[in-house]
């Protein structure tokens, strides 16, 4: 019988201990991630986000802005993600029919993917989103947050 050859996990070591991968002999790469998310708001809320009118404030600002603070702190806030030099982040809020739904386009040059920078930025807004309207719509559901592009390019 022949034996079966487990994976090689690249966050793990050989003892199978939480490692952080070893970057440095990877070629330094134009890195591109696009995410997406949807928080499922009652039609009051709706409302409310659409007319500005949510005591908080700008709903769809201060979440864009609190996207972008997000993605900026993803190392921080996952043990295991390589600090990254971001070029580009940018997060967009917009009202739909059910609620709201956040892009992300994250950017930077380096040896390792932005995907994690771009998918923190789009939970972070959504979380605030939820945190703004909390008060008043107690049925919202955040959702479908996925990982919709990454790219590399050679420099």
């Amino acid at each position: 019988m022949s034996e079966i050859k487990k994976p090689s996990l690249s966050h793990v070591d050989d003892l199978g201990k939480a490692n952080m991968v070893d970057v440095s002999a990877k070629p330094s790469q134009l890195r591109t991630a696009r995410a997406q998310g949807h928080i499922l708001l009652s039609e009051n809320t709706l409302s409310l986000i659409r007319e500005n009118k949510m005591k908080k404030g700008d709903v769809l600002t201060i979440a864009e802005i609190a996207g972008i603070q997000g993605g900026k702190r993803t190392s921080e806030l996952i043990p295991l993600c390589h600090p990254l030099q971001i070029t580009k982040l940018d997060v967009k809020a917009m009202t739909d029919q059910t609620g709201v739904t956040v892009e992300s386009l994250a950017r930077c040059t380096g040896p390792t993917g932005i995907e994690m920078e771009a998918l923190t930025a789009v939970s972070v807004a959504l979380l605030t989103i939820y945190d703004m309207c909390k008060a008043v719509d107690k049925t919202m559901v955040i959702g479908e947050i996925r990982l919709i592009e990454k790219t590399k390019a050679d420099k």
